[in-house]
């Protein structure tokens, strides 16, 4: 069994010689020993770039029958720019529908992941983010028949009892300084550190265990 993943920035893999960025993707290994992880997430990709670009294609001859598909995007299809925007009950779900029948049609277990949750906090309270599209994504769950792995609702329990101040350990946040890669620091509530990584990733897979998939 292998498990394939499709998504953006936020499950990447990344080079360590350039980034303190690290994806979830990137260690969702160290939880799940003895499975192979195939990490197909890729910056700046929505549902409707990554199909445009062909990724999912890339992945026919690889994934086959016993396989599991990770399905999980919105940080990008909330993005206004054309090229990447969807709208949540219309064009975001009939791409994620795509993802789907790819998957059940090679014989794989396909299975949705909702969003990481952006570190959003206004008067000491954490924001709930991506609108509606982590909804449409359970609505769509649940017509399909699909596994859902409810990713923000373990993201946004794990930010918001770190606390405004303690829940920037998960996320690039560094002081000036800090990093010579980073001379001016960084301030940035959607992507992770090594620390957050390795606590989403955790999450997925003690979902994946719970409902069977693995």
């Amino acid at each position: 069994m292998n498990i394939f993943i499709c998504g953006d920035s936020t499950a990447q893999t990344y080079d360590p010689e350039k980034t303190l960025m690290v994806g979830w993707g990137q260690v969702l290994g160290e939880y799940l020993p003895g499975i192979g992880i195939q990490n197909h997430a890729m910056a700046g990709r929505s549902t409707k770039s990554f199909l445009a670009e062909g990724r999912l294609q890339r992945l026919d001859g690889l994934l086959g029958t016993g396989d599991l598909l990770l399905i999980q995007f919105a940080h990008n299809d909330e993005n206004e720019k054309p090229e990447r925007h969807t709208e949540p009950w219309a064009d975001f779900t009939d791409n994620l529908a795509v993802f789907i029948d790819f998957a059940r049609e090679r014989n794989a277990v396909p299975a949705l992941l909702t969003p990481i949750c952006i570190r959003v906090w206004e008067n000491g309270v954490l924001q709930e983010t991506h609108g509606e599209y982590k909804d449409a994504m359970r609505t769509l769950a649940r017509k399909m028949a699909v596994p859902l792995l409810d990713i923000y609702q373990d993201s946004f329990r794990i930010v918001s009892e770190a606390g405004e101040e303690g829940s920037k350990a998960f996320f690039m946040h560094l002081a000036p300084g800090e990093d010579p890669r980073y001379p001016e620091g960084l301030s940035d509530n959607a992507h992770t550190k090594r620390f957050g990584a390795e606590r989403f990733a955790a999450c997925v897979a003690e979902r994946l265990k719970d409902s069977g998939l693995v």
